[in-house]
């Protein structure tokens, strides 16, 4: 092992540690508040909300695939985290402009910014699967990048859950459904509303909201990246265990 990757699977337990801890007592009376507010919902706004975000994420998530370049084969985790980094800068400078355009243009703006940036994430996410080494035209990677996604932009419970389903996630990918329309869309769009809800918000409000919308999108995608990166690293550990336990 080089000593590049002893520092980043080093860093990678450090993270894991940090996506492990139990949520903490301003995380559970956040969550219990957006649960009642979810209640208090009508189901039809949900159901309208749920099918919206899963129409514009399989938009992105079946056709990003037709402009991801080929998986890099053969390259030093070194090389291909340089490639990674690059990446989620140019998509960071990308989705902060974005973020501030749209935050300066009012709410009718402010409300497109929402499809907008998640196409911009879910290209990011395509990009560097692709530079690890991971073919996304596979279903099952697109899935497991939609867990990245989770994983990212969930309450602390709901990234407790999802996480223990990627540490494994070559036993766990096998009972995923083939269908995506049995992925749970609801679960997906709630978390992914629930954590980004207050900060986009602000986006709306007039004169802070071009600023807001810059520092937010930048935060968001630099989060994504970092989740991404970890989950990859995570991937090729596991990886590695395998085949060292084939060879014994």
């Amino acid at each position: 092992m080089t000593p590049y990757e002893k520092q980043a699977y080093h860093e990678l337990e450090i993270w894991k540690l940090k996506i492990r801890k139990r949520p903490s007592l301003l995380n559970s009376a956040a969550k219990s508040l957006q649960n009642r507010i979810n209640r208090i919902i009508p189901e039809k706004i949900h159901n309208a909300i749920t099918l919206t975000i899963e129409k514009m994420v399989k938009a992105v998530l079946f056709g990003a695939k037709y402009t991801t370049k080929e998986p890099k084969q053969h390259d030093s985790l070194q090389l291909r985290e340089a490639f990674v980094k690059e990446r989620i800068e140019f998509y960071r400078k990308t989705a902060s402009a974005e973020g501030a355009v749209t935050g300066a243009g009012g709410i009718l703006l402010g409300l497109a910014d929402f499809p907008i940036l998640i196409g911009i994430k879910m290209k990011m996410l395509f990009d560097i699967a692709a530079i690890y080494g991971y073919d996304v035209r596979n279903y099952k990677e697109r899935l497991y990048i939609l867990h990245i996604f989770q994983l990212a932009f969930s309450s602390q419970q709901g990234r407790n859950d999802v996480f223990r389903q990627m540490e494994d996630w070559e036993n766990y990918q096998r009972s995923l459904p083939e269908d995506v329309d049995e992925f749970d869309w609801r679960t997906f769009q709630q978390e992914y509303r629930d954590y980004i809800d207050l900060a986009k918000m602000a986006q709306l409000i007039p004169v802070i909201g071009a600023a807001v919308g810059a520092i937010v999108n930048y935060k968001l995608i630099n989060k994504l990246g970092e989740t991404a990166v970890n989950c990859y690293r995570m991937r090729k550990v596991s990886c590695l265990k395998i085949i060292s336990n084939g060879i014994r």
